[in-house]
């Protein structure tokens, strides 16, 4: 019998579909991001982007998209895979989805949510997908971290570093 959170796990376009079909109520709240080895901020972010809505789905960098971003020639260090199912785990996600280009922007615009989140590390002004969901009366929002946590830092006390 297969895992009970497997099933939040769908491609880009079952994600959609399942929009369209409102398989989950609104308004609909996305992140997204690497989420390589998840730790206590991770967990605490996505549940607080959660209250923001009534449904979130958190989208993925494939392992190649992760690849580029340049945090390491052996990350991620979990597969894609595995992060996937790790995320579905947990209760505040309602699906999970993923995005092998650089940005989410096109899969943003498949989707259509609501409201976009991010880090607070980001400047949503400057994101092109802040301006892609105000076109369509959404918005976007930074949530401020609470813990200080890092998977690169984890990944340097690992090594020693």
């Amino acid at each position: 019998m297969p895992a009970r959170y497997e099933s939040k796990i769908l491609t880009p376009q079952a994600c959609a579909d399942a929009i369209a079909q409102q398989r989950w109520p609104r308004p609909l709240v996305f992140t997204n991001g690497v989420f390589d080895i998840l730790h206590r901020g991770h967990v605490t972010y996505l549940d607080a982007a959660a209250q923001l809505g009534s449904a979130l789905i958190v989208a993925i960098n494939t392992d190649a998209s992760a690849r580029r971003l340049g945090k390491g020639p052996d990350r991620p260090l979990n597969t894609e895979a595995d992060r996937a199912a790790l995320l579905a785990a947990l209760a505040c996600v309602d699906a999970v989805t993923w995005f092998d280009e650089d940005t989410p922007e096109a899969l943003i615009a498949l989707l259509r949510p609501d409201l976009i989140v991010k880090g607070g590390d980001y400047d949503m002004e400057t994101l092109p997908e802040t301006h892609l969901v105000r076109s369509w009366g959404g918005d976007a929002v930074a949530i401020d971290f609470e813990h200080d946590r890092s998977t690169t830092r984890l990944v340097k006390k690992i090594r020693g570093e």
